[in-house]
């Protein structure tokens, strides 16, 4: 069976400000303690026993925010496997215990790259670190707001990004023309979102002025074009100083390594029938960590069927790139049903596949 998830991914609204605005403030806590930014940084990495170089594109896990006092945080661990083309599979946990806030650590992995060789019995480390939002780097607070995965960014943080000026305060202006540019000509990376932020002031006519690039996390192109583009725009009043606006490009889609037939895994004694015709719905969902970087996967499952119906003896036979899709295909097919039948069926096999809509837009 094929699991399809289509993105939804919109383009930039012509009246966002939001970037230049801040947000609403954050809910704070009885004790008045604010939150604090949790990072979570690759420090070591070894395969067979040997440390493996950790190059620029072995990525970093989202940050997210927190309360500092309801959580305690370790190192966590991960072993996988490298292809020859130095990517990361086979991807699991060596424990089990839940990570609180780490639901970035595996697809991060599986976004990064090696230096090509295969090689087998990999292990890699992420520790973690608590900021506050006046300690943090100002770049780790910009790359929050781009995926901010743990609600909007406080007040407190967005007067660490913005520069000095008028432009967000009362009366704001409002934008009269937009511009952005063609995100499907600029190169991006699989599995990477990839900004930039501008800033600028604008004059007495309502134009920008002054258009800079204030940081980004590396692509040349989107920071040149973005800074073009800024351009573009008129406002319906000015002057203002100490603008911002930050331009998204999408990650492009990290395919799934080539995955195995189900004749393959399927047992010589089945007595399984192809196609199924299900009496409840599959649970239909691709998991959020890994759509959020556009990264596909695919599990092959085992299971039985009891002769009311309902599915059991589920197990994951195989699953590229993380054990993590093999996961939320069980949760899939729990609570699915097939018709009754007199004896029941066994060693049914499917291979799931979770694959993205290739026709949506590559900004948002």
């Amino acid at each position: 069976m094929i699991l399809r998830a289509a993105t939804v991914l919109g383009l930039c609204s012509t009246a966002a400000m939001a970037s230049q605005q801040g947000l609403a403030p954050a809910m704070q806590p009885p004790n008045g303690l604010g939150r604090a930014l949790l990072t979570w940084s690759p420090a070591e990495a070894q395969c067979g026993g040997a440390a493996i170089a950790l190059g620029p594109l072995v990525r970093r896990p989202l940050s997210n925010l927190f309360w500092p006092t309801q959580f305690k945080f370790k190192p966590v661990t991960f072993r996988f496997t490298i292809d020859a083309s130095g990517r990361p599979l086979s991807i699991e946990r060596i424990d089990s215990d839940f990570v609180s806030f780490g639901d970035d650590l595996a697809p991060a992995l599986a976004a990064s790259q090696f230096a090509s060789g295969a090689k087998a019995s990999c292990q890699i480390t992420y520790t973690p670190k608590i900021l506050s939002l006046a300690e943090a780097p100002v770049g780790d607070l910009i790359s929050y707001t781009i995926s901010p995965i743990g609600g909007a960014l406080p007040n407190e943080g967005w007067a660490r990004i913005k520069p000095a000026g008028d432009c967000g305060k009362a009366p704001t202006v409002a934008p009269l023309l937009s511009a952005f540019p063609n995100y499907a000509r600029i190169p991006g990376t699989p599995g990477i979102r990839e900004w930039t932020l501008i800033g600028y002031d604008i004059d007495r006519q309502g134009k920008p002025a002054n258009v800079h690039i204030m940081d980004s996390n590396g692509n040349a192109a989107l920071a040149k074009a973005s800074a073009k583009a800024m351009q573009g725009w008129k406002f319906d009043d000015g002057p203002r100083t100490g603008c911002i606006y930050a331009y998204r490009r999408n990650p492009l889609t990290l395919a799934a390594p080539p995955a195995p037939e189900e004749a393959a895994f399927r047992p010589a004694d089945a007595t399984c029938e192809e196609p199924h015709q299900w009496t409840q719905p599959l649970s239909l969902q691709f998991p959020e960590n890994y759509r959020r970087r556009m990264i596909e996967g695919w599990a092959i499952v085992r299971y039985d069927v009891a002769p009311w119906g309902a599915v059991g003896n589920l197990k994951v036979l195989a699953s590229q790139p993380s054990e993590d899709f093999g996961k939320q295909a069980i949760f899939m097919l729990q609570g699915a049903t097939l018709p009754k039948s007199s004896r029941g069926l066994t060693g049914c096999v499917d291979r799931v596949r979770y694959v993205f809509d290739h026709n949506a837009p590559p900004a948002e």
